[in-house]
């Protein structure tokens, strides 16, 4: 009854109750059935994960002691390997957690579970991807999640899979392809009454820099969190707000968000990102003594997983508080580990910082060049906000470069460019209504729309209309 009532909580979106109920209930089943306790202390983990700092009752560290001292099984199946990886992670640090995490998540995807185990934890075992900084990982896992949730018709676990594709996607600088997540993702939220922060919807808002539009959004998503309990959305929005706020220059407004957010559970992976926005916004605003003692916290996360991600974050973090030969190597750095990741919009703002950097130190022409290609990317990405910024800079060097955007799919919405990519790569109409619950008299009124708007007249030609497929989009 404990379990049931801890299990209710949090799919009823009651996350700050959740985990203190099922910290109870993975406590008195220990001595009766070992596995389902363990099972019920990872249920608990991911509540207080969701819950953050609105969780009553209980916390993370709590979760986790209690997790550490349960018994052991004699054979670790994937979801052990996860709840002993995170629980170690919150009691004695990233480094230590590092193989136990790499262990479970390899596990997730190599399809090391059923498919009900599956959905159950596969958005916590992609979050311990984020622990360390491998965005491969988690963009597998999440994928995979995604996908299962399809095939079982798992509702409820799709929307938050999308959620986290939504993230991958937009952080990875497809708009597009962020954009007909979204849709779908709303589509299932509204069909199931999901409580649930749109997550990637506030990541390509802050990235997009369109400040009344972006606000609007995060404003919204803080009010519906912090009344659900969802704390880690309420982080999640406070990160995303110093994001857009550092992109639009405002930097006293970036270091103020970028602040709370990295103050929330220091040990977990939106403070680390929060930390380099800090760093960053500290530094542009006459407060580099908060940017210096920030950083050995973002070094040591990103040191415990080494990975081009979290040292090419760190990297730059650091040239950031440099000066002379150390700060233009450390951007080398940065630009050299990033441009091996899928994270063009990280490498982006890489190029922008040793730009503005060079700029300053007066190399004029070395700082064109890099100024020049953060322009060109952002453009093309569409994070029109730091490509305004990066524009600024180029005038400054005495080069001028108009204002532009990136163009658009004449003009398609973006539930109109989902049900397009969906027709062009085989689905029916009844199967896409399926997919976005509509009505297949809705899905063709639709696809009319964009057949005009393309100048084309059927869906043999949306194969040459629109961009390519996206592998994260495709029929499961």
């Amino acid at each position: 009854m404990d379990l049931l009532r801890g299990r209710i909580a949090s799919a009823s979106g009651a996350g700050g109750e959740a985990t203190g109920q099922l910290l109870k209930a993975a406590t008195r089943l220990s001595p009766l059935d070992a596995d389902l306790a363990r099972e019920t202390y990872l249920d608990a983990w991911g509540a207080a994960l969701f819950a953050g700092s609105l969780a009553r009752g209980a916390d993370l560290l709590d979760v986790s002691r209690a997790a550490s001292a349960a018994p052991r099984p004699t054979r670790a199946r994937p979801p052990d390997l996860l709840l002993d990886g995170l629980a170690t992670l919150v009691t004695e640090g990233r480094a230590v957690a590092a193989p136990t995490l790499r262990r479970a998540i390899d596990a997730f995807r190599g399809g090391e579970f059923s498919v009900e185990k599956g959905l159950q934890w596969g958005v916590l075992a992609s979050s311990a991807s984020v622990e360390l900084w491998d965005f491969e990982s988690w963009d597998a896992v999440i994928t995979r999640h995604m996908e299962l949730a399809r095939d079982a018709g798992a509702l409820a676990p799709l929307s938050i899979a999308l959620n986290g594709v939504g993230i991958v996607v937009a952080w990875r600088g497809d708009f597009a392809a962020a954009s007909r997540v979204i849709v779908e993702a709303d589509a299932v939220k509204e069909a199931t009454g999901t409580r649930i922060a749109p997550y990637g919807a506030m990541l390509r808002a802050a990235f997009r820099g369109r400040e009344a539009d972006a606000r609007a959004l995060i404003d919204a998503a803080l009010e519906e969190a912090a009344a659900g309990g969802e704390g880690l959305a309420v982080q999640f929005a406070y990160w995303t707000t110093a994001v857009l706020c550092n992109g639009l220059g405002r930097y006293e407004d970036a270091l103020a968000a970028a602040k709370r957010a990295s103050d929330v559970t220091p040990e977990l992976f939106i403070s680390g990102w929060a930390l380099a926005e800090l760093i960053e916004a500290g530094t542009r605003c006459g407060h580099g003594e908060l940017a210096s003692a920030a950083l050995p916290r973002l070094v040591a996360s990103a040191n415990a997983s080494a990975t081009d991600w979290g040292l090419g974050i760190a990297a730059r973090a650091r040239a950031l508080v440099s000066d002379g030969p150390a700060a233009d190597k450390a951007y080398r750095e940065a630009i050299d580990r990033l441009s091996r990741t899928e994270l063009r919009t990280e490498l982006a703002r890489a190029h922008l910082l040793y730009g503005e950097w060079l700029r300053r130190e007066g190399q004029r022409r070395a700082a064109r060049a890099e100024l020049r290609a953060a322009h060109e990317m952002m453009v093309a990405i569409g994070m029109e906000g730091f490509a305004e910024r990066a524009r600024r800079e180029l005038r400054a060097t005495g080069e001028t470069v108009r204002r532009r955007r990136a163009e658009t799919r004449d003009d398609l919405t973006a539930q109109e460019a989902q049900i397009a990519g969906l027709a062009r790569d085989g689905l029916s109409n009844p199967e896409i209504g399926a997919r976005l619950f509509l009505s297949p008299r809705t899905v063709e009124w639709h696809l009319r729309k964009v057949f005009t708007k393309l100048g084309i007249r059927s869906r043999r030609e949306l194969t040459n209309a629109l961009p390519g497929s996206e592998p994260e989009l495709s029929p499961a």
